[in-house]
């Protein structure tokens, strides 16, 4: 036995490893998003932004990685969701309730599609919201953030 276990009383004490933002390493990622439902996609996006991939993932600390979704514009949804589902907002003015059909949504905009449903699925608070900043979206297959040089990610 150690000095500090005697000083506990005979018991061993662990310790837990807490990261700091100071340590965090982000790495950058590569998903491509062709062929694959809406809702999957977005809770693995999630994960990784969140960085609970990651062994040393502290819940109080933005410890996330970079993603870069390619292809938003070939994702799937299943089931009848292009015809029953709806994005709706507020203009903030009397009866400026709107809203839009995915079908039209994904059509004209999938990168919002995407980044909506990866919303949805990260935290309601300051560290949901800065995670939401390191995510890029495009609808083709090209992307500028070859500097980086991310990693392909799954599949």
């Amino acid at each position: 036995m150690t000095a500090q276990s005697l000083a506990d009383g005979g018991r061993v004490v662990m310790s837990t490893y807490m990261l700091t933002k100071e340590r965090v390493e982000r790495k950058w990622h590569v998903v491509d998003a062709a062929n694959m439902s809406l809702g999957r996609l977005a809770g693995e996006i999630a994960r990784l932004l969140m960085g609970k991939h990651r062994p040393n993932y502290t819940p109080h600390v933005d410890c996330g990685d970079h993603v870069i979704v390619l292809n938003a514009g070939k994702i799937v949804l299943t089931g009848r969701k292009l015809q029953q589902k709806f994005y709706r907002y507020h203009t903030g003015w009397v009866g400026g309730l709107k809203e839009i059909s995915y079908k039209i949504l994904m059509e004209k905009k999938p990168e919002k599609a995407v980044m909506l449903a990866i919303k949805g699925m990260l935290p309601k608070n300051s560290i949901g919201r800065k995670s939401l900043t390191r995510v890029r979206v495009y609808s083709g297959c090209e992307h500028k953030h070859a500097a980086q040089q991310p990693v392909l990610f799954g599949n």
